[in-house]
């Protein structure tokens, strides 16, 4: 059985559909298909089957995909013994994290890794949290870092979970705006100003618009950024106000931060596929994220 036609059978799986399949690993829908066909060949057994326009996995399909993991996982520690013969953390790594953990908890920890391990690479992926979780099952990361505080995350026996933080999720106003004075902030004190939002169906995004409906207003959203920076550059211009975690405030933007009188504080947290042979190289991995100095805090007035 082909290694990578494996990975395609677990990645249906684990996102449900072909197409999902095809976007996941930069191929055709039709070129899925055609690999997946080769694995029933290769197999002599019956893997998917048709429902309507879609496919489904058989019996047969499910038992492999589940086990395709587990091969997968074990081919790749094989590589890494016999590179360094378990001894010294070897071979890839991949690390998925969402955007403000990127620079604040991920980057630090790879450029330690890359002083203290020369033969461990480390792939790094910015996920969204539930994007993270999709990933890791499917075997297209090895590590997330993720939160584990909201209920459309869905966590589950299958995880080792590791807490590397708390991070408060803030509102962040240009300076001398009148919410900048000292004290938390009832968020309906805010319901008419312009506010600054995560793309639509993203975590903050969601989580910003639940705060500001448990408030008792619906926002008026202004601007829409994927980018953390070009939020806090159009708050700093004066244009918006914002929800961010603590994380994502870059102090090098002139902006205020205030806590929340109703605090939203979200766990910040590692996690691995549960069962999955031990790898040097990913305890290393796990022992950079948890062994680092705390991010700085924004400035608050």
């Amino acid at each position: 059985m082909n290694p990578w036609r494996l990975r395609l059978l677990s990645q249906l799986d684990a996102l449900g559909t072909v197409r999902a399949v095809a976007q996941a690993a930069g191929l055709s829908p039709s070129s899925v298909s055609q690999q997946l066909a080769v694995l029933e060949a290769e197999t002599r057994t019956q893997l998917l089957e048709r429902t309507g326009r879609r496919v489904r996995l058989t019996s047969a399909g499910l038992i492999l995909a589940r086990r395709a993991r587990a091969i997968l996982d074990h081919m790749d520690s094989v590589e890494a013994e016999l590179r360094g013969f378990g001894e010294e953390p070897s071979g890839l790594v991949r690390l998925g994290a969402f955007q403000s953990a990127i620079h604040t908890l991920a980057v630090p920890a790879v450029s330690r890794l890359a002083q203290r391990h020369p033969h461990l690479d480390v792939e790094l992926l910015e996920l969204e949290p539930h994007e993270s979780l999709l990933a890791l099952r499917s075997g297209e990361a090895d590590v997330v870092i993720t939160t584990t505080d909201f209920d459309e995350l869905p966590l589950g026996p299958d995880l080792d979970l590791v807490q590397l933080a708390t991070d408060p999720v803030l509102l962040v106003v240009p300076h001398g705006h009148p919410a900048a004075g000292r004290g938390p902030v009832d968020l309906a004190a805010c319901a008419d100003e312009p506010w600054a939002f995560d793309m639509p169906q993203s975590y903050m995004a969601g989580l910003a618009l639940r705060l500001c409906r448990q408030a008792g207003f619906e926002p008026r959203v202004v601007c829409r950024f994927s980018n953390y920076l070009m939020t806090l550059q159009h708050v700093e211009a004066g244009l918006s106000i914002t929800l961010l975690p603590g994380l994502a405030v870059d102090r090098r933007y002139r902006v205020t931060t205030r806590e929340l009188a109703a605090p939203v504080t979200r766990t910040i947290t590692a996690a691995t596929r549960r069962g999955a042979p031990p790898r040097a190289a990913v305890h290393a991995v796990l022992d950079a994220l948890r062994h680092q100095p705390s991010p700085p805090l924004p400035d608050r007035e």
